[in-house]
């Protein structure tokens, strides 16, 4: 019987390694899997690159892991926010290393990732730092640069329902990154605010379908701010 549910934070994040590439899932706090970070600062994993779409807010989650000193990089869309602080220390120490992505190209080149396409040409960000390095080519008049996919070792996402399946439903604008990570990641781990049984859960509804989840994990059965 397939049953990919993990009854602790601690069981479903023991494996996560150091110097892995982690996709975190999240726009500000919205969607953002606290309790999954938190789980892997406990465990004492280090040396890690994030791809996020913040560089974490306040003092916990993504913030608290930075502070720890467990993060050699972030490649992110927006590293600045009014409560970034731990990010803003650690970057303007230079303890940190950052690569900015724009938002559009950070999901499509997990997208790619999960498609297993060798990457592709975009307009955003031609003429600009961004793009200093890179391959460019003029596509139809218009100048693009080339951008190459995105893998994850392990991608920590939140969702409101899932199954022992690993199918998931997510709730409003929590939903953002989350479905493209869980299928450019190797090991996804999700938290939910419930599990429910397999069938309760209406198809037509289903975001991530569980062959994307390996690990389902309940932590809360709080009904976040609706956004």
């Amino acid at each position: 019987m397939i049953d990919k549910t993990i009854t602790s934070i601690a069981d479903a994040v023991a494996d996560v390694r150091s110097g892995a590439t982690v996709l975190i899932g999240g726009f500000g706090n919205a969607g953002m899997p606290t309790e999954l970070v938190e789980g892997v600062l406990e465990t004492g994993v280090a040396d890690l690159t994030i791809v996020c779409n913040n560089a974490g807010n306040g003092d916990r989650g993504l913030a608290a892991l930075l502070a720890a000193g467990r993060v050699r990089k972030i490649i992110c869309s927006f590293p600045r926010a009014a409560d970034s602080y731990v990010f803003d220390r650690l970057y303007r120490a230079g303890e940190i290393e950052l690569e900015i992505v724009p938002q559009g190209t950070l999901a499509e080149r997990m997208r790619a990732a999960a498609a297993g396409i060798g990457g592709f040409y975009t307009p955003t960000a031609y003429g600009t730092q961004l793009a200093k390095g890179k391959e460019t080519r003029v596509i139809d008049g218009r100048p693009h640069v080339f951008e190459t996919p995105l893998h994850g070792d392990v991608a920590l996402i939140k969702a409101y329902r899932g199954d022992r399946y690993g199918n998931l439903v997510y709730r409003k604008t929590a939903r953002n990154f989350g479905p493209v990570m869980a299928s450019a990641a190797t090991l996804t781990i999700a938290q939910v605010n419930e599990i429910v049984n397999v069938g309760d859960l209406d198809p037509e509804v289903i975001t991530t379908p569980g062959i994307f989840v390996q690990r389902v994990v309940r932590v809360s059965a709080n009904v976040p701010v609706a956004m």
